[in-house]
C-alpha cells in the first residue's frame, strides 16, 4: 500500500492499482493522533477541518460504548457530539478515520461523503486493501494425504471464528501450495489455524478432496483421508454423512451455502453494524442470533442443520461462483487462488451439444473474415451447479463458462505486485473496415483516463513484428480489432501466431476477431490473466457492439466475465463470445466497491427499476442503494426493485456510471438519464 500527498489531500494505491483519494482541506501533518483499532496497511496523521471521500457506505462507532451508526440512504448532515469515534468507509480501498471530537457527516446528492469538523482537528487516516495477499507457502507431498494436510492449513486466512467470518473483509488468500518430498508448514501459518473440532473424513482421492475444499476452508475443518470410507463430517461429536458420487458434491456445496448465508444473518448480533434488509428474514427462522453469534463454528453448523430455508431461499442472493476443476496435481495447485472468493467446486462433467444448443449460421458473406478463419471450437454442455457465474478449470471447452488455466492465477499474482505503475491501455486497429469500433473504444478509454491513472496508446496497421513487440511490452489491456486466421492474428505483412512471442505482458485483452479463442488461450499461457475471445466467425456489426460495451465495462471496474456477460447481451449470437483465463479478474476500479447494474421497465405510473451489484467475488459484502427511501444496505448479489417517476429516476441514474437494461438493449446510466430528461421536457 502506498500513501502520498496529492494536492489538497491524500491518495492511497494498493497492489491491484485500486485507488482512493481523500480531499483534506488545510491538511497539516502531525506527529500524533488517536490510534486506530482495526489493522491497516498504511496510515497518516494530520489536522484538518474537512475530509471528502468518494461516495461510499460509512459506519461510525463510538469507541467507549461500541455503539454504531450508519448514514443509510440519507443525504444528511448528521451531527455527532464530542467523543471518541472510529469511522469505517467502504471505499474501493477501505478507509478508516479515528477522531476525538465533534463532527458531522453528509452525502450531498450522494456523489461524495463529507466529514466536517467545527475546527481543525487531529485525525488518523488509515487504509486497508481489499486485495488479499497469501500468508506464506505450505509444502506437502504429492499425494491425497499431502493435499488434505494443505487444506487443513487454509483456514488460517480467516480473521474470525464468529459469524463475522462471512464478511469479505475477514478473509485473505490462503497460503500458497507447493509440492515437495516432505511437509513444511511455517509457524506463522500453523499459529493462525483455528481449533474448530470439525473434521472432514474423505476417501483417498483428489476427486473427493476438491469438492470439499471450500467447505473445509470456511468451516476451519481438519481434513483427513483413508481408503474405503464414505465422505463424513464430524462436528462437536456428531457425525454427518455426506453421500457419495455427484450427490456428495451437491451436498457439500449446499452445506457451504447454508452455513455462509446464515452466518451473514447471525452476524447482525455482533458489535459491527451488520444490519441489512435480509436481517428481517431472521423473524421467519428458528434461530437465536444473539446466542449463535459467539458460538463456535461447530455449534453454529449443527444449529443451522435444522433450519428450514425454503421460505426465505428466494430472498437470499444467488450463489456467486461455481468452478469445475480437474482432479489433478496441476489444478490442485490453484486452490489457494480459488478459495479466497468462496466458490463452489465440482469435478467437471460435460456432454455433447444438441442441435438446439447453438444456431447454425450461414451468413458467411457478412462475417468479419473469409475462408481463412480458424476452425470453430468444439464446444460441449457443462453439468452446472447453482450459481450466477461458472469457470471451467479442466480440459475441453464448455458453453456458459469462462475457460480458465492454472497460468492465469500465477500471472495475476505477478500483476498484483506492480501497484506503482499507471494502467496502460493499447487499442490496435489492424483492419480499416472496423475503424468505427476502434475509434469508439479509444474514446471510451480516453474519457475514463480523466478519472483514473490510465495511459492510452492508439495504434493502427501494425506489422507482425510491431504487434509482437506490443504484446511483449507491458500493457494492462490490449484491445485488438481485426481478423484472425488459422495461422494467427492478421497483420499487413502476414499473420502473427501468439505462440511465437517471447512472453505476453498484456494483463488483459479483447481479441475481437473471428475465431480468436486459440490465440487468446495462448496469451494466457504466455503471461496474461484473462481476456475476451470469439469461438468462430462473428458479424462485424455484432463485434462492434460487443467490443465497445466490453471496453466501457472493463475500464469501469467490472470483472472480465461479468463485463462480457453484459456486453454479449447486445447481440443474438452472444454465445460466440467467451472469456479465457480468470474471469473474476478486475482490471480497473469502479466508483463504488463493485459495479452496479439495473433493469428498467416503463409502467403506467412511471418506471420500475431493479438495481443490484452482482459480481463473481466479494461474497458476504454489502451494497447500498443511494435513494432517500433506503435506510439499510443489502447483501451483495441481491437486487431491489423500486417504483419511481422520471423526476426521481433521472437524478438517480446520474449518480453513477453503470449499465441499464432497457427496452431490450443495454444503455449507460448517464446517457439514459439524458434521454429520459429530454422526454420529460418534451412532455
Amino acid at each position: 500500500m502506498e500513501v502520498e500527498r496529492d494536492g489538497d489531500g491524500v491518495r492511497a494505491v494498493d497492489e491491484a492499482k485500486t485507488t482512493v483519494r481523500v480531499a483534506a482541506d488545510g491538511w497539516e501533518p502531525t506527529a500524533t493522533a488517536p490510534a486506530l483499532d482495526p489493522p491497516v496497511d498504511a496510515a497518516v496523521t494530520g489536522r484538518t477541518d474537512r475530509l471528502e471521500f468518494p461516495p461510499a457506505f460509512v459506519s461510525v462507532t463510538e469507541v467507549d460504548t461500541g455503539e454504531s451508526t450508519t448514514m443509510g440512504g440519507r443525504e444528511g448532515p448528521i451531527s455527532f457530539p464530542p467523543g471518541a469515534y472510529e469511522l469505517r468507509i467502504a471505499a474501493p480501498v477501505r478507509a478508516y478515520v479515528r477522531v476525538d471530537g465533534a463532527f458531522s457527516l453528509a452525502q450531498p446528492e450522494f456523489d461524495r461523503l463529507v466529514v466536517s469538523f467545527p475546527a481543525p482537528t487531529a485525525v488518523r487516516l488509515g487504509f486497508r486493501s481489499r486485495t488479499g495477499s497469501a500468508l506464506s507457502s505450505v509444502t506437502v507431498p504429492r499425494s491425497p494425504e499431502g493435499v488434505a494436510t494443505a487444506l487443513s492449513t487454509f483456514p488460517a486466512a480467516f480473521q474470525s471464528t464468529t459469524a463475522d467470518r462471512s464478511f469479505s473483509s475477514m478473509r485473505t488468500r490462503p497460503p500458497r501450495l507447493r509440492f515437495g518430498d516432505r511437509t513444511s508448514i511455517p509457524d506463522a501459518v500453523r499459529e493462525q489455524v483455528p481449533d474448530t473440532s470439525i473434521e472432514l473424513r474423505l476417501p483417498r482421492s483428489l476427486s473427493a478432496l476438491l469438492p470439499a475444499a471450500p467447505l473445509a476452508h470456511y468451516l476451519g475443518a481438519e481434513v483427513t483421508v483413508a481408503d474405503g470410507v464414505d465422505p463424513t463430517l464430524r462436528a462437536a461429536g456428531e457425525r454427518i454423512g455426506l453421500g457419495t458420487g455427484r450427490a456428495y458434491e451437491w451436498r457439500v456445496a449446499s452445506l457451504l451455502r447454508r452455513t455462509f448465508w446464515l452466518d451473514c444473518l447471525v452476524r447482525t448480533a455482533g458489535p459491527y453494524d451488520a444490519n441489512t434488509v435480509e436481517t428481517d428474514l431472521l423473524d421467519d427462522l428458528a434461530i437465536d442470533a444473539d446466542a449463535l453469534y459467539d458460538a463456535s463454528i461447530a455449534e453454529r453448523l449443527l444449529a443451522y442443520r435444522g433450519v428450514d430455508l425454503d421460505g426465505i431461499a428466494a430472498d437470499l442472493p444467488e450463489w456467486h461462483l461455481s468452478l469445475y476443476v480437474e482432479p489433478s496435481e496441476e489444478y490442485v495447485r490453484c486452490l489457494p487462488h480459488l478459495l479466497e472468493d468462496v466458490p463452489q467446486l465440482f469435478t467437471p462433467r460435460s456432454s455433447p451439444l444438441s442441435d438446439e444448443d447453438r444456431l447454425d449460421s450461414s451468413l458467411s458473406a457478412f462475417y468479419r473474415d473469409g475462408d481463412a478463419a480458424p476452425e470453430p471450437v468444439e464446444l460441449r454442455n457443462a453439468d452446472l451447479g447453482a450459481s450466477r457465474y461458472h469457470g471451467w478449470l479442466a480440459d475441453g471447452v464448455t458453453l456458459d463458462t469462462f475457460k480458465t488455466l492454472p497460468a492465469a492465477y500465477e500471472n495475476r499474482s505477478i500483476y498484483r505486485e506492480r501497484s506503482d505503475e499507471t494502467i496502460s491501455v493499447v487499442a490496435v486497429l489492424n483492419e480499416s473496415e472496423m475503424s468505427e469500433e476502434h475509434s469508439r473504444a479509444a474514446e471510451i478509454y480516453r474519457r475514463r483516463a480523466e478519472r483514473l491513472n490510465i495511459d492510452i496508446d492508439v495504434r493502427e496497421s501494425l506489422s507482425t513484428a510491431e504487434l509482437a513487440r506490443t504484446i511483449e511490452r507491458h500493457h494492462d489491456l490490449l484491445h485488438f480489432v481485426g481478423h484472425c486466421e488459422a495461422s494467427g492474428l492478421r497483420c499487413p505483412d502476414g499473420t502473427l501466431p501468439v505462440s511465437s512471442v517471447d512472453r505476453s505482458r498484456a494483463q488483459t485483452f479483447f481479441l475481437n476477431a473471428c475465431g480468436s479463442y486459440a490465440e487468446g488461450k495462448e496469451l494466457v499461457r504466455k503471461g496474461s490473466v484473462a481476456g475476451a475471445v470469439t469461438f468462430e466467425k462473428v458479424l462485424d456489426s455484432h463485434a462492434a457492439k460487443v467490443g465497445t460495451m466490453f471496453a466501457r465495462l472493463v475500464v469501469h471496474g467490472y470483472a472480465i466475465e461479468r463485463a462480457l456477460e453484459l456486453a454479449r447481451r447486445r447481440v443474438i449470437m452472444g454465445k460466440d463470445y467467451a472469456v479465457v483465463g480468470d474471469g473474476t479478474h478486475v482490471l480497473a476500479q469502479t466508483e463504488t466497491v463493485v459495479g452496479a447494474q439495473a433493469e428498467l421497465v416503463r409502467t403506467d405510473d412511471g418506471f420500475s427499476l431493479t438495481y443490484g451489484m452482482l459480481p463473481p467475488g466479494r461474497a458476504g459484502a454489502r451494497a447500498y442503494v443511494n435513494l432517500d427511501r433506503t435506510d439499510r444496505p443489502m447483501l451483495l448479489g441481491n437486487d431491489r426493485t423500486f417504483e419511481m417517476d422520471a423526476a426521481e429516476l433521472v437524478p438517480f441514474l446520474r449518480r453513477g456510471e453503470f449499465p441499464v437494461i432497457y427496452r431490450g438493449d443495454i444503455h449507460w446510466s448517464t446517457e439514459l438519464a439524458d434521454e429520459l430528461a429530454r422526454d420529460l421536457i418534451d412532455h
